[in-house]
């Protein structure tokens, strides 16, 4: 009995990985390897490289390592570029999901932890987003998971699998520096690459209607990430046929850009630059910070990690990525 993982060896998926493997699952890996790496996969953990559109191998993965429930985390998700290329992201998104819920239902599998994401509430006007504050997705790529949703919770319905989607905030750190993230696509290492460069960070408006004119956001660690696949996973296990949960994954506390400029400054040890203010960029809402209640009452589970942990760690993988 096994745990499939796909999108395992890249940024999210090797920490949930590894957190899985820790908490005694059994886990095999399923990644196409565009994105992650194989030298993320701990050694003794099948890696199966293939696409989640490859109905036939897929089943091949399921049939040959008795996999009895999926953790999906493959997926495109770079928001930018899901307005430029929105046929691929529907494809690989969607259809991928889809392909991959034909192949579970056909071998049987019943238990399916979905990484989803915040994107699908689009520019939420509340002080704490909750898991029923409209979804209003501002992106193909926050379309894509919200469709996802849709597509699980049909699929729970109609052939009984029970189902968790974990609408992740804003992630980042890294349990350990060879696991850190290697793109440049969010604030924290957006700002280490400004200073490297000799440059001042880059602050993108500071007129939106919060307390310092930054926006507002509700970061969590990588690690809290995959502690809360593991225990989403367990509670599939004893959840009843037809179980489609749907949790935020946030600590509910909300960080500004330029409070994160600072503490960045301060734990780099760079003195201080004062940023670049350039303007807004389109669809970035003022404030998102999650209510993470349901989570809490669901699976007994709460970030461990603060902003610290999260900034320090992720300077630590920066540095080694980089050499």
């Amino acid at each position: 009995m096994s745990w499939l993982v796909t999108g395992g060896a890249g940024y999210i998926g090797a920490h949930v990985v590894r957190a899985m493997a820790a908490g005694g699952e059994r886990v095999v890996v399923y990644d196409d390897l565009s994105t992650g790496s194989a030298d993320r996969v701990p050694d003794g953990v099948p890696l199966v490289v293939g696409s989640v559109l490859d109905a036939s191998l897929l089943a091949r993965a399921i049939r040959d390592h008795a996999v009895t429930g999926v953790v999906h985390i493959a997926a495109k998700k770079q928001v930018g570029e899901s307005v430029e290329q929105p046929l691929r992201y529907y494809r690989e998104n969607v259809t991928g999901l889809r392909t991959l819920l034909e192949v579970m239902t056909d071998a049987g599998v019943g238990k399916l932890v979905f990484s989803s994401s915040a994107a699908v509430y689009g520019m939420p006007d509340v002080e704490l987003v909750t898991e029923d504050t409209p979804c209003a997705p501002m992106s193909p790529y926050g379309e894509t998971k919200l469709v996802g949703e849709w597509l699980i919770a049909a699929t729970a319905r109609a052939h009984g699998i029970r189902a968790a989607s974990l609408r992740y905030f804003n992630v980042a750190g890294a349990a350990e520096p060879a696991l850190a993230d290697a793109g440049v696509f969010n604030l924290i290492p957006m700002v280490f690459e400004r200073l490297e460069a000799g440059e001042a960070p880059r602050i993108f408006g500071d007129d939106y209607a919060t307390p310092d004119g930054t926006c507002v956001r509700d970061y969590i660690h990588v690690e809290d990430i995959a502690s809360a696949h593991l225990a989403a996973a367990r509670r599939l296990g004893e959840a009843a046929e037809g179980t489609n949960l749907v949790l935020n994954i946030g600590r509910g506390e909300g960080s500004s850009v330029r409070e994160m400029v600072d503490r960045i400054l301060k734990i780099t040890g760079h003195e201080y630059i004062a940023p670049a203010v350039a303007e807004r960029r389109p669809g970035d809402p003022a404030r998102v910070v999650a209510s993470a209640d349901r989570i809490r009452r669901e699976l007994d589970w709460s970030a461990h990690h603060d902003l610290d942990d999260m900034i320090r760690s992720a300077w630590q993988g920066w540095r080694h990525l980089r050499g």
